[in-house]
């Protein structure tokens, strides 16, 4: 999943860059969508979902749970998982920021205050995409979980639904183009993937006990 992402995200890149056809045909579709029957206050909810100040709370609640889950299961490595998550979310802003800054795309012409330069892809929908599928992941894991339940696909759609609903409302609200959205949704892919790799191998095992015997919860912890 990372690499389809990471060569979607060099095409669409190769597109804006060169002023490609699907350029023209994005910026097209995004008018289209700036002036759809869509209210307003509706896209301007979903499109503020992924401000930073909104998605990163978020994440932080939930990583402060998938570490006291990960404490009391005796999972080896509990403190990984949430800090893979933040780290997850650190890096999102270090990747846009240069590709906005060394492409200079404009804006839609429709955006409050007029057409400026660096919208591609968007910092809010990769913020969006990657702080809710952080929670995903750290949400889904086996021992955040209660016993017996497994909210691993429902997560995973929920994340995806939300992530969607924030880029249409960035595009209804003419902050981007639903190029920078794409992209930005396959940035958070790579680095969502990436995140996923490193929880599973080596944040899901159990402390091995003192005889070499995984070490089981103790019945305080079963509670």
């Amino acid at each position: 999943m990372g690499v389809l992402c990471a060569a979607l995200f060099a095409f669409l890149t190769w597109q804006v860059a060169s002023d490609g056809p699907l350029r023209a045909l994005d910026e097209r579709f995004g008018r289209a969508v700036v002036h759809s029957p869509v209210p307003n206050a509706l896209a301007e909810f979903f499109a503020d979902l992924g401000n930073t100040v909104v998605a990163l709370p978020v994440l932080v609640l939930a990583a402060l749970f998938a570490a006291w889950r990960g404490r009391r299961a005796a999972v080896a490595r509990w403190w990984l998982p949430p800090l893979a998550a933040l780290v997850t979310m650190a890096v999102v802003p270090a990747l846009v920021v240069p590709v906005k800054t060394w492409l200079a795309r404009p804006g839609p012409p429709e955006m409050a205050g007029g057409a400026h330069a660096g919208f591609f892809p968007s910092g809010h929908g990769a913020t969006a995409a990657a702080a809710y599928g952080a929670v995903a992941l750290l949400l889904a894991a086996p021992w955040a979980a209660r016993p017996g339940r497994t909210h691993g696909p429902a997560l995973a759609a929920a994340a995806g639904l939300l992530g969607l609903a924030v880029g249409i409302g960035l595009v209804r609200r003419a902050y981007h183009w639903p190029l920078d959205v794409l992209a930005s949704w396959c940035l958070a892919g790579v680095l969502l993937a990436a995140c996923a790799a490193v929880c599973g191998r080596w944040a899901d095992r159990p402390h091995p006990g003192r005889d070499g015997q995984l070490a089981a919860p103790s019945s305080s912890d079963a509670m």
